[in-house]
């Protein structure tokens, strides 16, 4: 199971937010800026890392120039969300050296970006974020429910070729209390997607569970930045 290092922004900060609450933003200056901790990550044994904008999923401007630097300084793959509302703005982004773009909102107000976005750089390429709320799919920074839930979403995108899918438990995101380990069994049953989850894990057990259950990949964020344990050695207990 591929475990990979968040990197959420703001103002060019290392910052956590819980269950996507811009008040409830927390600043890790000492983790020494986005650079250094993007090298930290790499040197710990990360193979990817997960970027999201907070500024630009909030309509506040963006990170670009934050996200340039990692790209110039790192040389794994890295995927980005966050306020990606257009074709252009997931191509400025590819054009600064990233590989995969998460898709929310966009994904389910215009399914054409997904396929122009395939053609034009693969089918790798595209991540469609699935935040749920016990079941029910959540857009615009997590501020609108839809009436699609999980299944629903798996089953239609995978029909459009999509293979990547990040699926976030919102009410666990930033509480350190453990995934939920009942969506994402739900989710992996569904064939031709490959899982990531995210929200909620916040010891090496939860990260040993996810295994269990069958994802692809997790997204590790607060419980990195809070010391509850180091990226090397959770990887190193994957490969137990």
């Amino acid at each position: 199971m591929q475990l990979i290092p968040a990197i959420d922004l703001m103002n060019s900060k290392i910052v956590r937010l819980i269950q996507g609450e811009a008040k409830s933003v927390k600043i890790y200056d000492n983790f020494g800026g986005p650079v250094k901790a993007a090298k930290r990550w790499c040197d710990e044994g990360a193979d990817k890392l997960h970027i999201i904008d907070l500024d630009a999923a909030f309509g506040q401007g963006n990170n670009h120039s934050a996200i340039a630097e990692i790209t110039k300084n790192i040389n794994i793959p890295i995927q980005v969300g966050g306020g990606i509302h257009s074709f252009d703005i997931a191509e400025k982004l590819f054009g600064i050296g990233i590989t995969q773009v998460l898709l929310g909102s966009l994904a389910f107000k215009d399914f054409s970006t997904i396929t122009r976005l395939q053609d034009k750089f693969g089918k790798e390429s595209v991540v469609v974020a699935l935040d749920n709320r016990n079941g029910w799919i959540m857009i615009d920074g997590w501020q609108t429910t839809t009436n699609t839930t999980l299944k629903n979403a798996l089953d239609k995108f995978t029909k459009l070729g999509v293979k990547h899918f990040l699926v976030t438990s919102i009410t666990r995101d930033g509480s350190l209390n453990g995934p939920d380990l009942e969506t994402l069994s739900e989710a992996v049953k569904c064939s031709n997607a490959k899982i990531l989850a995210a929200g909620g894990i916040g010891c090496i057990d939860d990260l040993v569970n996810l295994k269990k259950v069958g994802v692809e990949g997790a997204v590790i964020g607060k419980a990195l930045y809070e010391g509850r344990f180091t990226l090397k050695n959770a990887i190193n207990s994957m490969e137990v």
